[in-house]
């Protein structure tokens, strides 16, 4: 799909192709790379150039992005005094070689702007700044640390840091959000820049698909532009799918359609692609003035205003702009008379002809309709045993284990499993009491089996992923086989400290109403069973 993405990427007037460098896709195993098929980054990247567009590369290595892990690859927890993100020894050997890595094999395929490459723009770390203001000291060490070691590789083209107002020289810190007009560099002599125009928002199990109105997202950049703007990135431009497992953030869906100019399945997202490639064509005929000049900026009304660019060489452009949300107005240019529909602007490349206004759409709307393309599907089912102690491929230890240590992210299913032995003289097998079973869990979703019976179901959600079962159980006297199957729907992928966020039953797990009250079952032995099944097909 890449080569038609980038074709319709250019169509709709886009100069460059952002994309991040996913460390876990790269590096799934210590030493062990993966540059093959949709990972294969060197042809990615050539094929952004086939098509004469540039390249900002956002190597990260942390992403947020919504993919599993913000990035990381979960055996970097694992390192032996490892801290994800902060002033870190063991952190910072590991991303220094994954960056070093990355910039060497696009150096050795000659793909850097100095040597005749379409990388134009470098990107380390991703929206930082916050983190950084929520650890203080550390923080700003590995900011400085950060910057410095970029900038020691030698790319020949800027680097920059997103979300990050201390960005040391010579990295420039650049806006992400839905709106970014009033965003400054940290240094006058730093560019204007924004990394993420965010197009619409994720999805979430369970909550609505958000949309962003063509017209909002044209005046936000037209908005930016005006107020001396000089790059701005659509996130995302095209969202795509996150197949299989790497969908993350605990919740989040497959789906990344993201309300993008090119939908999920790559098609045209009228009208929001073509209002964006007419408010593209109308910035590139303001380009001569644009680059030459910095504004001048006049109150045309109440809350109207007019920003102007002028060369030397006589170029002039215009942006004519109405901020009142509700009311159309009737502004005077230059002797001349302009409508201005509420909550846009008007692009004039000459000073005098509106070519363009954020708030009024030419393009017709899309009307995608699915089909099939054949017979009707076939399905199957089949019952699932609940596993033993017994099997060959359990483990058995005294306590709860997190889930992530036990399964290293090689699946999203983990059963836990213990025996209850019930005496015969429990109160409850004569007077029908059923005993009540309390499980709480670190998240994300808990099936309880009860002797192989399923006795309840919890969900977690994205805002509060940790959950308690809680019920009747039936028992009866004897042996009883316990069986929790945990699932975690994603690995976080942003906040503070987010490596260290516990998934699974980590209790407390109680048994009350029996003769002696309630009887802990968290210290008790405990086997484990890691389930291999994909994700995609649990939801």
């Amino acid at each position: 799909m890449w080569p038609d993405l980038i074709q319709k990427a250019k169509d709709g007037g886009l100069d460059v192709i952002e994309t991040y460098v996913f460390w876990n896709g790269h590096e799934p195993s210590p030493g062990k790379y993966n540059f093959e098929g949709r990972y294969d980054l060197v042809k990615f990247v050539k094929l952004v150039q086939k098509a004469g567009l540039y390249v900002n590369l956002r190597i990260g290595p942390y992403v947020c992005a919504e993919w599993n892990f913000g990035g990381f690859p979960v055996w970097l927890k694992y390192v032996p005094g490892m801290e994800f993100r902060t002033d870190n020894q063991p952190f910072k050997v590991a991303m220094q070689g994954f960056v070093q890595r990355i910039v060497n094999m696009m150096k050795s395929e000659k793909l850097f702007e100095p040597q005749g490459g379409p990388i134009i723009i470098a990107q380390i770390e991703n929206e930082y700044g916050p983190v950084e203001w929520e650890i203080g000291a550390p923080g700003k060490a590995y900011t400085k640390w950060t910057a410095q070691m970029a900038v020691s590789l030698e790319t020949g083209v800027p680097w920059i840091m997103c979300k990050q107002e201390d960005a040391p020289d010579p990295v420039i810190d650049t806006c992400n959000g839905f709106y970014c007009e009033g965003f400054r560099p940290n240094k006058p002599y730093k560019p204007k820049m924004w990394t993420e125009v965010w197009t619409g928002w994720y999805t979430k199990f369970g909550g609505p698909v958000p949309q962003r109105p063509a017209e909002d997202i044209a005046f936000s950049v037209a908005r930016f532009v005006q107020n001396n703007g000089s790059f701005f990135n659509y996130y995302m431009y095209h969202g795509g799918t996150n197949f299989g497992r790497t969908s993350s953030g605990l919740f989040i869906a497959t789906s990344y359609d993201y309300d993008a100019p090119l939908d999920e399945y790559g098609l045209l997202n009228e009208p929001k692609y073509g209002h964006l490639r007419d408010l593209h064509k109308a910035i590139k005929l303001c380009e001569p003035a644009l680059v030459s000049s910095y504004p001048t900026v006049t109150k045309i009304g109440s809350n109207q205003e007019a920003h102007v660019f002028r060369s030397k060489s006589g170029n002039c452009a215009a942006f004519l702009s109405n901020y009142d949300s509700k009311y159309s107005v009737k502004v005077t240019f230059q002797n001349k008379p302009y409508d201005l529909p509420p909550w846009s602007i008007s692009i004039l490349p000459d000073c005098k002809t509106a070519v363009y206004n954020t708030a009024k759409v030419s393009s017709r709307s899309s009307s995608i309709k699915m089909t099939s393309t054949g017979g009707g599907l076939s399905w199957q089912s089949y019952n699932e045993e609940t596993p033993t102690a017994d099997d060959s491929d359990t483990l058995s230890a005294n306590g709860l284990w997190e889930q992530k240590n036990v399964t290293r992210d090689s699946s999203d299913y983990l059963w836990y499993m213990t025996d209850v032995n019930i005496a015969s003289d429990e109160g409850f097998l004569k007077n029908g009491k059923d005993p009540y079973l309390t499980v709480m869990s670190a998240g994300h979703v808990l099936h309880v089996f009860i002797n192989g019976k399923l006795s309840g179901t919890v969900y977690g959600t994205l805002d509060s992923p940790k959950l308690t079962y809680s019920g009747n159980v039936k028992l009866r006297a004897g042996i009883n086989k316990i069986s929790l199957l945990s699932v975690s729907v994603g690995l976080p992928n942003v906040g503070v400290h987010f490596d260290t966020w516990n998934a699974g039953v980590l209790g407390p797990v109680t048994l009350s109403g029996l003769n002696e009250g309630k009887r802990d079952l968290a210290k008790q032995r405990w086997s484990y069973k890691v389930m291999g099944s994909s994700r995609g097909i649990s939801h």
